[in-house]
């Protein structure tokens, strides 16, 4: 099959595009052919070898957790997809090297579900880690309720856009930074913006001037400096960005796979409770541009690559953005 690898840490450089042998389907598993697969900043931290403390590289690596796709074949053991279905999946292994930038992925079972109908295939690859985090961080680690006001960084960014909108969801009320570009974006998705930088505290107070019951940190740094003063009595603070939010008493978060949180968060998009942006598209053997462009960190919503494009395009393919969308972030 045709993927993208790398061969030993590096920048966007290192990733080549080319065959790689077929991936064998364990009993566990499902062979998914990969429709689209989502960029995240963890690709590119994981390439330049951020995270090599944390998970062992078996190389060639084949980078890229989030996935769309359709069911080829299922493994012996698999009861829950056929041939023929159509999935989502952040396909996360406690290791590096058989990731989705690629025309096939055998994916556990564990890590899929049913990709949500309202969504195209590269809309569906962007949900899986983004919406999974935003999740989980909201529901399970800040326990947000209804009447709440929560505070979400980088709320036009990947995780931050679906943060704001399963938060409202939940019956809380949001305030989103972001750039002055992208508040009118922040409304649509049903926050209240503020600007980023100096005096954000005050303009934060001026909406919430007893607190803010919850603060999702995307940024860390001095950001999580000031969120921790925002916090109401008894308020409640995670990054997904700075493990020092332990020392302001919140928690560390990151995201797991966890196919029944992804099942339901499907449910919301085909509900219309949650959407997808899709800041742009670039064929497969461009992948190593949209490394650069997730690197930048300046794009509203998710960079995504795409198999047919690159069936059809080949490394002189164009990618596609979507006019008018000046952004930023993190995710």
């Amino acid at each position: 099959m045709k993927g993208i690898s790398y061969r030993c840490y590096g920048g966007p450089e290192v990733l080549e595009y080319g065959e790689l042998r077929d991936p064998k389907v364990g009993p566990d598993q499902v062979l998914v052919k990969v429709r689209a697969a989502a960029v995240n900043p963890v690709d590119w931290k994981c390439r330049e070898g951020y995270l090599d403390p944390l998970l062992d590289a078996v190389f060639p690596v084949v980078p890229g957790w989030d996935v769309s796709g359709v069911v080829v074949r299922p493994g012996a053991a698999v009861t829950e997809f056929g041939v023929g279905d159509e999935v989502v999946g952040y396909v996360r292994e406690d290791f590096l090297s058989r990731g989705t930038f690629a025309e096939y992925v055998a994916a556990p079972v564990r890590t899929l579900a049913r990709k949500p109908r309202r969504l195209s295939f590269e809309e569906a690859a962007g949900l899986p880690l983004a919406g999974l985090t935003a999740y989980q961080v909201l529901v399970r680690t800040l326990e947000v309720r209804r009447g709440e006001t929560v505070l979400v960084h980088a709320a036009a960014g990947g995780v931050g856009s679906l943060a704001v909108q399963i938060a409202v969801h939940l019956g809380a009320r949001v305030i989103g930074t972001a750039g002055p570009g992208n508040h009118d974006h922040v409304r649509t998705l049903g926050g209240e913006p503020v600007a980023y930088g100096d005096g954000l505290a005050e303009r934060v107070r001026a909406l919430a001037p007893d607190g803010v019951e919850a603060v999702f940190d995307t940024v860390g740094g001095d950001t999580l400096k000031t969120s921790a003063n925002l916090l109401a009595p008894e308020g409640r603070l995670a990054s997904i960005a700075d493990p020092e939010v332990v020392a302001y008493g919140g928690r560390y978060c990151f995201v797991r796979p966890d196919a029944e949180d992804l099942g339901h968060l499907a449910r919301l998009a085909d509900e219309g409770a949650v959407t997808v942006h899709v800041h742009r598209t670039f064929p497969l053997a461009r992948t190593a541009d949209a490394h650069r462009l997730s690197q930048e960190g300046h794009t509203r919503g998710k960079i995504v690559v795409t198999v047919e494009e690159a069936e059809e395009g080949g490394e002189g393919g164009e990618g596609r953005t979507e006019e008018g969308a000046p952004g930023e972030d993190t995710a």
